[in-house]
């Protein structure tokens, strides 16, 4: 175990296993030929062709192709092939600040293989010796990652609210933290990365806030999405992270970002060039 695996673990895919997932003539998804298949059962929505995908040409506009998908995907749910739902909406799009082709549930979006985007925030507290970071316990309840450890606050960046609004919305409902604090989050870095996953393919960008708090702040849960919240030196959260898969996966790059200019995870690691070269990797082109 290494941090060089935690960041190994979210950049692996074989291409090859999905099908190309077309709007109109450009490659929108990455799907698995099996999901693609209880998807032509609305074939005047989805059709295959060529080894592709493809979303009726007919649907010309955002609210005609969000509008097509809707029940089909809540037909889906229904039946149990997406056995999760998030009631938020997620855009199609190829990079964040672009006019989205539709929009799907959140829920959908590994199924189909679209790009997805969320935000992290680190809850940082400067003591006497040294940085803490405050660490929430996911519920052992959740039906994602029960019981992983995660950032303080996280949440997928849903369509129509800026960064800075869902910073402020995710850490009032995880966390408790009023607006006038979460509004004082800056954003450390971006990084994205596509992993297979058991429902399709994750293909997300991160955008990573470090909220700094006063030592006598404690966050509260309010969402029921956390069990408690450990506040952990850097040093005890770089020895979990490099022995253990205790960390849900993703917020291991978020954290191993925070380690490296905390000087934790130095130039003298045996393995810095290939985990930075990795971690700060572009997003995969479609």
């Amino acid at each position: 175990m290494s941090y060089l695996e935690r960041v190994q673990a979210c950049h692996q895919f074989d291409r090859s296993e999905y099908l190309d997932f077309m709007i109109g003539d450009e490659i929108m998804g990455l799907t698995r030929p099996q999901f693609a298949q209880q998807l032509i059962r609305w074939e005047n929505v989805f059709q295959l062709k060529n080894n592709q995908l493809l979303l009726n040409p007919d649907l010309i506009n955002f609210e005609q192709r969000t509008q097509a998908v809707a029940p089909i995907m809540e037909q889906l749910h229904q039946e149990g092939i997406i056995p999760g739902w998030v009631d938020e909406l997620y855009a199609v799009s190829h990079c964040f600040d672009e006019p989205p082709r539709m929009a799907v549930e959140r829920a959908t979006a590994s199924f189909l293989g679209i790009r997805g985007y969320g935000v992290h925030i680190n809850g940082l507290v400067q003591k006497s010796d040294g940085i803490y970071n405050w660490v929430a316990v996911r519920s052992r309840d959740r039906g994602f990652c029960p019981g992983q450890l995660d950032q303080m606050v996280a949440g997928g960046q849903g369509i129509g609210i800026s960064l800075m609004e869902n910073v402020i919305k995710e850490s009032k409902e995880e966390a408790n933290i009023d607006k006038d604090i979460a509004s004082q989050a800056k954003q450390r870095s971006t990084l994205s990365y596509c992993s297979a996953s058991s429902h399709g393919l994750s293909m997300n960008t991160l955008f990573n806030y470090d909220l700094w708090l006063p030592e006598d702040f404690t966050p509260v849960n309010t969402d029921g999405e956390v069990d408690e919240f450990i506040l952990m030196p850097l040093a005890k959260m770089a020895e979990i992270i490099d022995s253990s898969e205790k960390f849900k996966s993703n917020c291991n790059l978020v954290n191993i970002d925070l380690l490296i200019p905390a000087g934790i995870i130095t130039a003298s690691h045996p393995d810095f060039n290939a985990i930075t070269t990795l971690l700060y990797s572009p997003a995969i082109k479609l």
